[in-house]
């Protein structure tokens, strides 16, 4: 059960109804009338409580687990301990994720501004927003409806807030034009200066920057993420992206609709990325490059060419994965041969 210093718990919720939240099914012989009061790992659950088995690794926790239901492939249906009611779905970790919003939902916000913060009086702040201590807004910002905006965070000069943003505590937005259902994370950089020189033996002249950064809606940005601003065209981030912490995005780049970037990577100016690219942990991908849509770059990997539509890319430089593996096991086998 998650902490009620932190997390408030919703439901119960009978079985029944957590069937039609998620989607699933209910396995035969299950009581759909039967209440659960919260979600819990399969190790931990309890009879009041609902788990789930997506990544077979875990099939060995399932079968000894003591929570009351589960959310299961139906191929996993006839494992289950005796008395765990089942609901049964193709998916089980998308499904678990909805019941896990019904036990936990956002908070709804609760308008509020802090008495220490500093709002233009020319900034735009819609109905329903919460302001928390030390946050500034600058001069013509709009902030749309139901927005919180954290502690310490700046809102500059003419940034546009769409609705139900979250703003984190420490975070600066400049230069940027931001959809609905944004969440930036606690110290996030966005809009500042790109990296952009001309270098020269007289000394490096910097380049003005006089893009700005647009994200479309139902975006994360995840902790210490550093978004730079266009040099002229714009930086995008497509909506529905899902960035994680401490990634860093150069100017100019476009990410299409649904991309996930992973903790530390990078992406250098001017290079996009289509609809759905996946790219692992560390990931270093060089600029003015085009990946396509679908495309999966592997953790750690060096990419320094185009990648094309669905292609899976490892190693560095970055190639095809089938490519990376053969590499892989033909230098472990000369390691081996050598000493």
């Amino acid at each position: 059960m998650a902490d009620s210093r932190f997390f408030t718990v919703a439901g119960p919720f009978t079985l029944a109804r957590l069937a039609e939240i998620s989607g699933a099914q209910l396995a035969p012989g299950a009581d759909g009338a039967a209440e659960f009061r919260d979600v819990a790992s399969l190790e931990d659950g309890g009879p009041g409580e609902i788990s789930f088995l997506d990544n077979r690794k875990y099939a060995a926790s399932f079968l000894v687990s003591k929570a009351g239901a589960a959310i299961v492939h139906p191929d996993m249906a006839g494992k289950a301990p005796a008395g765990m009611a089942l609901l049964l779905t193709k998916d089980p970790y998308r499904a678990y994720a909805k019941v896990a919003q019904a036990f936990y939902p956002v908070p709804a916000t609760e308008p509020f501004v802090a008495a220490s913060a500093i709002v233009d009086p020319t900034a735009t702040i819609g109905a329903g927003c919460r302001i928390e201590h030390g946050a500034v807004i600058g001069a013509r910002a709009e902030i749309g409806q139901r927005c919180r905006i954290g502690t310490n965070a700046v809102i500059a000069d003419g940034v546009v807030l769409g609705d139900d943003c979250i703003i984190g505590a420490n975070s600066t937005v400049q230069f940027a034009i931001i959809g609905s259902r944004v969440n930036i994370y606690t110290g996030v950089r966005i809009g500042q200066d790109g990296f952009g020189f001309a270098m020269g033996a007289q000394g490096h002249l910097k380049v003005p920057q006089l893009g700005r950064v647009i994200i479309g809606d139902d975006v994360e940005v995840g902790a210490n993420t550093t978004i730079d601003r266009g040099a002229g065209p714009d930086t995008v981030i497509g909506s529905g992206c899902m960035i994680d912490n401490l990634v860093q995005i150069g100017h100019n780049v476009q990410l299409g609709w649904g991309c996930v970037i992973v903790a530390q990577a990078g992406i250098s100016g001017s290079t996009k990325l289509g609809d759905f690219v996946a790219a692992g942990g560390q990931v270093g991908i060089a600029g003015h490059l085009t990946i396509g849509p679908g495309a999966r770059i592997a953790a750690q990997a060096g990419v320094a060419k185009n990648v094309g539509p669905g292609e899976t890319v490892g190693g560095t430089p970055a190639v095809p994965q089938m490519e990376w593996l053969r590499q892989a096991a033909v230098l472990s086998k000369l390691v081996r041969r050598k000493g």
